[in-house]
Formats: C-alpha cells, structure tokens, sequence
C-alpha cells in the first residue's frame, strides 16, 4: 500500500467538517511502518498535497498548514471545517482547559442571557487573555496549570467569582451551584483548598453560602 492509498483509506470514513490533522495521520502511518514521526509527517505531507493535485479526494480541502477537512456542497454553498472541534483541539482537549465568562454561566443555568463572547482559560494561553481571532474565542491561562483533576473545580471557582458582578438571574443561585456540585461529584474540601490558594478571600464566603443552600435542599 502507498502512502497516498494508506492516507485516502485512513479518511474515508471521516465526517464532513471534522479536522483532519496531518500530526493524527503522521502517527498512524509511523506505527504501521515502524519509522519514526518525523519522517512520517514528512511523507504524509507530500501524500496529502498529491491527493489534492491529482484530485483524487474532490472532497478534500486545506484549512491551514497541518489541518485539512473534507467538505460537500449543501443548497447554502459548501460546507466549511468544524471550528468547535478545532476550539477543542487547540485549546481544552485533553483537560487543558475549560470554558470559563459569561458562558460558563449560561450553560450553569444562572442566567438566561446568551453571551456575546466565548472565554477559555487553558494551558495553552500565555501572559493574559488574548482573542483568537481565526476562532472567534478569547483566550487566557489558569491561575494554576488545569488538569483532569482540578478542571471542574477552577470553572465553579471562576463562576461563584463572576457571579456577583454578573446578570445573573435564576432565582436561586447558589442552590444551582450546589447542584452542578453534585452532579459533578465535587467535593467542598477540594473546592476551599484551590480558592484558599487561588481565588479572592470572598470567595470563602461563596462557597459557604452554596453549602447552605445544598443543606437547604438536601434538608
């Protein structure tokens, strides 16, 4: 098998719109022919522009260096690359980050009113928050490195902290963090121990009033 038939079989049964990483294909091809990634990458490079060239993809297209798509025309033109999956990619995959602002309270239930922007926090930002353009996402680091483990934890925190300063309006705040809590199997401890570390000293007294509220409901 060629390299071009091993690249063409490889994305055959890729979605339209999902990216398609030359970094992905580079290491499969490394493991079937036991050489090394950069080398690999390499010929999977040359390959790719070969398909294009000779058209044997029709479908195919290039996003940018490194990330191609494949696409189909619909009664509203062609279909471009999925740039929610390029946002996961880039920035919050995997347990690099998560989506923190405005959003993060939509999605929590605190408020009804949709967010204008998106803001990411994540390991991959440097220095301070920043717009990525291309993807239309703001962009900042953690106040520490997130991890599998601390990720729910730190987007909570950056919630209970914008909360007051918010359009929040459901009518019970506090009860609903206390939910996502629970449904997120987070634990007080873990959640004082980071804001002791972290987060404003009013933060305590947050966390406080969600633990009230859950003993509320629980109660």
């Amino acid at each position: 098998m060629t390299n071009k038939d091993f690249i063409m079989d490889s994305i055959s049964d890729i979605s339209i719109g999902v990216p398609i990483y030359i970094s992905d294909l580079a290491a499969k091809l490394a493991e079937k022919d036991g050489i090394d990634e950069k080398k690999a990458s390499a010929a999977v490079s040359v390959a790719m522009k070969r398909i294009m060239d000779q058209g044997l993809c029709p479908k195919l297209r290039i996003y940018q260096k490194g990330i191609y798509y494949l696409a189909e025309e619909t009664p509203f033109g062609e279909t471009g690359i999925n740039k929610e999956l390029l946002i996961q990619h880039k920035y919050l995959s995997p347990d690099i980050g998560y989506e923190t602002g405005y959003a993060a309270l939509y999605h929590f239930g605190l408020t009804t009113q949709m967010p204008g922007e998106r803001v990411l926090v994540t390991n991959r930002a440097k220095d301070c928050q920043r717009l990525d353009e291309t993807l239309g996402v703001y962009v900042r680091p953690p106040k520490v490195k997130v991890t599998a483990k601390n990720k729910d934890y730190l987007q909570v925190l950056d919630v209970l902290e914008l909360m007051e300063k918010a359009p929040v309006d459901n009518s019970d705040p506090y009860g609903r963090v206390a939910d996502i809590l629970i449904q997120y199997n987070l634990k007080y401890s873990m959640l004082l121990a980071l804001a002791e570390h972290y987060y404003p000293q009013n933060l305590i007294f947050q966390i406080a009033h969600t633990a009230t509220a859950a003993e509320g409901v629980n109660g």
